[in-house]
């Protein structure tokens, strides 16, 4: 694996190393002593998987506040979605495309606000997480706040009416 550093202090783009042969590639995912060489988490509690069936689906932006900060570790398993990490202490926000064919995976780290827009129709997300869901403690801004100017790359179409209600930064 190879890991990019980005904007957003903490977050980092992921890319794997392929081993390839006439059966196609072997690429490992996940290994703990890897990252905790780079210094990130290397313990989870959860892994998540989430189907959006309509090209537009937003979902986000979502995070979680101590103790059940989380970290997230994020990768395309089917169709694509632009992936946003927004660090919430500074305003700085990352976004990347991630799909099922570049294999690419966006960690985010405790503090960060996380939402992605999907870029397909039957887009599939499987995430990690180092904390349990723990709806007392879940926050979110909205993906369209003015305070944090996030450029999606198109607007939503499918959006929940829960990440619809989020309060903008200033309210």
């Amino acid at each position: 694996m190879t890991f990019e550093e980005t904007p957003v202090a903490g977050a980092f783009v992921i890319e794997l190393e392929k081993i390839g042969d006439e059966r196609g590639f072997f690429a490992r995912v996940f290994e703990d002593r890897v990252f905790e060489q780079h210094g990130l988490a290397s313990h989870f509690t959860n892994v998540n998987n989430s189907l959006s069936a309509e090209r537009g689906t937003l979902r986000g932006m979502h995070y979680q506040v101590a103790p059940a900060a989380e970290v997230k570790l994020v990768r395309c398993v089917r169709g694509s979605f632009y992936d946003v990490a927004l660090d919430l202490a500074t305003g700085k926000w990352f976004g990347t495309t991630l799909s099922a064919d570049n294999r690419r995976m966006l960690y985010v780290p405790e503090g960060c606000a996380h939402g992605f827009l999907t870029l397909e129709d039957d887009t599939e997300a499987l995430y990690l997480t180092t904390s349990y869901w723990s709806p007392e403690h879940e926050r979110g801004v909205r993906w369209d706040d003015p305070a944090f100017a996030i450029e999606w790359p198109g607007e939503p179409v499918v959006l929940s009416d829960k990440d619809r209600a989020w309060p903008l930064s200033g309210s």
